[in-house]
């Protein structure tokens, strides 16, 4: 099982970059000493807190010549992680 899917890049995510919290959408099974530990041996940083947002998906639907189609988008979990001071997580260098 993997852990971390990927790493969240919004403006509301950057902007707490600069505090040293990073986030990342995880698998939804996921709990905080593994997001913790998943974390620190992919990016090489000392974790210090973990906080879990689980979200529901957003009901779609759409207009179709055979008529009205909803469902929903899949359901996933959020971890923001607060970093030590002096640690930095760089999602560009691989760009």
């Amino acid at each position: 099982m993997s852990v971390l899917v990927r790493p969240l890049v919004t403006e509301k995510v950057s902007a707490l970059n600069e505090e040293g919290r990073y986030g990342f959408i995880v698998n939804r099974n996921a709990n905080k000493i593994q997001i913790k530990n998943a974390v620190e041996t992919t990016y090489g940083v000392t974790v210090e807190d973990v906080n879990t947002m689980r979200y529901q998906g957003k009901k779609k639907s759409r207009y179709t010549k055979s008529g009205v189609i909803s469902g929903r988008m899949p359901a996933y979990k959020k971890a923001i992680v607060k970093v030590a001071d002096g640690d930095v997580i760089d999602f560009y260098s691989g760009i």
